[in-house]
């Protein structure tokens, strides 16, 4: 046990996989207790965690082994979701714009938490669009979080912020000019899984987005 650190901290400390904390998982670590539930209050009042919802922790800026993961964190803040839009496109470095709201897609309704840690927002998208282009993407032996693809973050992005476009003209003022997507990005972009994010949700965005990409 290491000296001047709380027995209860040690023991979280020692079989927490990552940063991010479940309300479950702490409990069962602090089982030995007479009063688990007392014990994390405990924890949380000295700071040694920090709550950032109900349910969902991290450890205090001066516990932490590594930097926690605000892509796993808003997975874990409200489900199922994927990390989308303006965050995941600051991600993959489509946009030049720096993105502090943290933003994900869910099939639930639109929800935003306050946090500790800053802004979750989560947008809407039908279940039927929800799982083309989403991978699993790997931050460290222990952190993973489901993320847009370039191609999905930026079809998201264009269909929920954007709306429905009426001509190919306005599309490529807003691509370019709104956005600043630059050409070299465009190219970059999967054709055939665009296609798939198009016929998963038909919309006039994606479709001047494939027609962009696929110079026509």
């Amino acid at each position: 046990m290491s000296l001047g650190i709380d027995p209860g901290l040690v023991i979280l400390l020692s079989k927490a996989p990552s940063e991010e904390l479940e309300y479950g998982f702490v409990i069962d670590c602090l089982k030995g207790y007479k009063n688990p539930r007392v014990k994390l209050h405990h924890l949380l009042k000295i700071k040694a965690l920090i709550r950032v919802k109900r349910g969902v922790y991290i450890f205090g800026k001066c516990f932490a082994k590594k930097p926690y993961s605000s892509e796993v964190l808003a997975n874990m803040l409200y489900g199922p979701s994927y990390v989308s839009l303006e965050w995941a496109c600051q991600y993959y470095h489509l946009i030049p714009e720096k993105v502090t709201t943290v933003t994900s897609i869910t099939t639930q309704r639109s929800r935003q938490f306050q946090t500790p840690l800053g802004l979750f927002t989560y947008d809407h998208l039908p279940i039927q669009a929800f799982p083309t282009g989403v991978n699993l993407i790997r931050f460290s032996d222990t952190q993973q979080a489901l993320v847009a693809t370039k191609e999905k973050a930026l079809a998201d992005l264009l269909t929920l912020r954007r709306g429905a476009f009426f001509s190919k003209k306005h599309f490529k003022e807003i691509l370019f000019e709104d956005l600043r997507i630059e050409e070299e990005t465009l190219e970059s972009l999967d054709l055939e899984l665009l296609k798939a994010i198009y016929l998963a949700r038909p919309h006039s965005a994606i479709k001047y987005l494939i027609q962009c990409r696929n110079h026509e």
